[in-house]
C-alpha cells in the first residue's frame, strides 16, 4: 500500500540536483557567449556611427563630444559605486545597493562601447574605428582625457568630503570634552560651595 512518500530503499528516477545545476550554469554562459559575439559584431560599429552623427566630421564637436562622455561616463558610476558602500549600514540597503550598481553600469555604458571600438579586434570594432577617423575626429582621445578628468574629480571629491568629515567629527569630539569638563568644573564648584556653607 502505497501512501505517497517515498521508502526507503527505493532509487529516485532522474538526475540527481548537482547535474541539473551543472546544466543551468552551462547554459547561462553559453548566452553569455553568444550575447558577447552578437554585440562585439553589432556594437562597435553602430556606436561609431552614432559618435560620427554627432560629431559631424569636425574635430571640435568630436573632441567636446569625448570630453562630455569620458568625464560624465566616469564621474557618476564611481559616485553611484561610492554609495553602494555608504549605504550599507542603511535599513533596507540590498536593494538600493543592487539599483545603483545597475544604475552605474548603465551610466558607463557608453564608455564600454568606446571601449569596444579601440581594444577591440573585430570586424565591427576596425570598421568603427574607421567611421570615427573620418567623422568623428578627436573623439577617442578625448574621452580618454574625460574619463582620467573624471576619475580625478572623483578622487579630490573623496578626499575633501572625507577630510570634511573628519574635521567634523574632531570638533564633535572637541565640543563633548569640553562640555564634560565643564560639567565636572560646575560639580566640583558646587560640591566646594556646599562644603564651605556646612562649615559656615
Amino acid at each position: 500500500m502505497s501512501d505517497g512518500t517515498h521508502e526507503p530503499g527505493i532509487a529516485r528516477t532522474g538526475p540527481p540536483p548537482w547535474v541539473k545545476k551543472t546544466v543551468w550554469v552551462l547554459l547561462g554562459l553559453l548566452a553569455l557567449v553568444v550575447l558577447y559575439f552578437v554585440l562585439a559584431a553589432f556594437v562597435p560599429r553602430w556606436w561609431a556611427q552614432r559618435i560620427a552623427g554627432l560629431a559631424d566630421g569636425g574635430m571640435a564637436r568630436g573632441t567636446l563630444w569625448g570630453l562630455v562622455f569620458g568625464f560624465l561616463c566616469t564621474f557618476v558610476p564611481l559616485a553611484l559605486l561610492s554609495w553602494v558602500w555608504r549605504v550599507r549600514d542603511w535599513r533596507y540597503h540590498r536593494g538600493l545597493q543592487i539599483t545603483l550598481a545597475i544604475v552605474a553600469l548603465v551610466v558607463a555604458v557608453p564608455n564600454l562601447m568606446t571601449l569596444s571600438i579601440v581594444l577591440g579586434g573585430g570586424n565591427a570594432a576596425h570598421a568603427g574605428q574607421r567611421i570615427l577617423d573620418v567623422d568623428g575626429p578627436g573623439f577617442r582621445g578625448a574621452s580618454l582625457v574625460g574619463a582620467v578628468l573624471g576619475a580625478l574629480v572623483f578622487v579630490t571629491v573623496v578626499v575633501v568630503s572625507t577630510r570634511h568629515r573628519k574635521r567634523g567629527d574632531d570638533l564633535r569630539r572637541a565640543r563633548g570634552e569640553l562640555e564634560l569638563q565643564r560639567a565636572e568644573r560646575e560639580a566640583r564648584e558646587l560640591e566646594e560651595k556646599r562644603k564651605s556653607d556646612a562649615t559656615d
